[in-house]
């Protein structure tokens, strides 16, 4: 009789600084290959996982969801606390569910939420460097917010999709951003149906030259409007960049969001 294949979600988080990125690509070390190496020593056969989404080289994650499928019939801890006994520093599995044979990572997923963080102080930040964005200067968090309003909805975002995107169509849905501020640190807050590739990393180079005075909040419109990438600004640095929440409606509730290390502690993310 052959095995019932079992199907698991996972809960992932990794150090972005680590790896070049979240897809296996040859000659490079990329969390994909690294967590589908120890998954696959778990279940004695090739592992094959599905992401949520694919976060860019140097981009991080604390709330990353994979879905596989698997002939080896493991105990839920096995995957866990094994998994993370095989993973090298930088990666780890925060938790396990089995889930339905219909389930997909990314197919499943209604919505997707990102943190983009920045770091005010007068000099660049040594041990922070990595997992931040510096700004020299004090940045007008409130007109970033307001800015970044025009956003929001089902819109064209040409302006804001990086080169080599393979993306069928612009059109996403901003549901809602935000741009906070928790002392020094100003945190833009995006959650969408779907992210078109460098696309938060591009509406946060906006946004911070909106915030450095360097444009009037007006303009992002006026840039979403002209639909081309050269309208924008640069793209911003991928270490501020953290992929938190995924969505998936009814069909799974994953567990509660984890912050990001330069906001540990800071209750009002959630």
């Amino acid at each position: 009789m052959a095995d019932v294949p079992t199907h698991l979600a996972l809960g992932v988080e990794y150090d972005g600084s680590r790896f070049h990125g979240w897809q296996s690509q040859p000659d490079h070390r990329s969390v994909q290959q690294t967590l589908e190496d120890a998954l696959g020593r778990i279940a004695a056969a090739p592992v094959r996982v599905a992401a949520s989404g694919r976060t860019d080289a140097g981009v991080h994650a604390t709330g990353q969801v994979v879905s596989f499928t698997s002939a080896a019939e493991r105990p839920d801890d096995a995957w866990l606390r094994g998994g993370n006994s095989l993973l090298p520093a930088g990666v780890a599995v925060r938790w396990v569910a089995r889930v339905d044979p219909s389930f997909h990572a990314r197919f499943s997923a209604t919505a997707r939420r990102y943190l983009y963080v920045i770091q005010e102080q007068p000099q660049r930040p040594a041990l922070a460097g990595n997992y931040v964005t510096w700004s020299r200067q004090r940045l007008d968090d409130e007109a970033m917010h307001r800015a970044a309003q025009v956003l929001v909805g089902e819109q064209d975002f040409s302006s804001f999709r990086g080169a080599g995107c393979q993306a069928r169509t612009p059109m996403r849905c901003i549901h809602q951003i935000l741009v906070r501020r928790f002392e020094s640190l100003v945190v833009i807050d995006v959650t969408a149906n779907a992210f078109l590739l460098h696309m938060v990393r591009n509406i946060a180079g906006v946004l911070l030259d909106v915030g450095a005075a360097q444009r009037p909040a007006e303009w992002v419109g006026e840039v979403l409007a002209r639909r081309d990438r050269k309208a924008a600004s640069k793209t911003a640095p991928a270490g501020g960049l953290y992929l938190v929440e995924v969505h998936y409606g009814d069909c799974f509730q994953p567990p509660p969001p984890m912050a990001p290390l330069p906001l540990s502690g800071i209750r009002d993310l959630w």
